[in-house]
């Protein structure tokens, strides 16, 4: 690789991890080509970007951007990247659940909004909630109320539907 390839990656680099939300770097020693295949499938599918680059492209790459010093010393052995950009939870998901199946993928660190996360904390970020399940929380929270003012209005027409019904009644007696 020449000197304008590198640094063609490394400014590539330093441009997703300035617009990523999350970064996970991951240890992929031992995947097969086809679970490796399966990985960038799922990240795919989910939003994310995954990159495997050399480390010490990648350090160059976060020395342009400021707050990663923390993550040079994880910079050691094989090395991917997953770049987040909506959901910062989701690489953490995909991880987990390719180590659990293969026992091979290793979360080395996460990025998340800047904050650093030692890879054996995946089992704490992968049980947070996505974006979209935030969202729809957020949804229900708001429609409960709603749903709660229609039912009240629901039980107060049918009370004056009986009451109507009575006087009806009454006066055809």
């Amino acid at each position: 690789m020449n000197r304008s390839e590198k640094e063609a990656i490394v400014a590539e680099v330093a441009e997703r991890a300035t617009r990523a939300s999350a970064m996970y770097f991951a240890d992929f020693t031992g995947l097969t080509v086809e679970q490796a295949t399966e990985l960038r499938r799922e990240f795919r599918k989910a939003g994310v970007e995954y990159r495997v680059v050399k480390n010490t492209l990648a350090k160059k790459a976060l020395e342009r951007v400021t707050g990663y010093d923390a993550v040079y010393d994880k910079l050691v052995g094989p090395t991917g990247i997953a770049f987040s950009y909506d959901d910062v939870v989701a690489p953490a998901k995909i991880i987990k659940k390719f180590s659990e199946k293969s026992g091979k993928l290793k979360l080395k660190v996460a990025v998340l909004e800047k904050q650093v996360f030692d890879g054996s904390r995946l089992d704490e970020l992968s049980k947070l909630p996505t974006r979209a399940e935030l969202m729809a929380g957020v949804l229900g929270s708001i429609q409960a109320p709603i749903s709660g003012i229609v039912g009240a209005i629901g039980a107060v027409m049918r009370d004056l539907v009986n009451v109507m019904d009575a006087i009806e009644k009454k006066k055809a007696a």
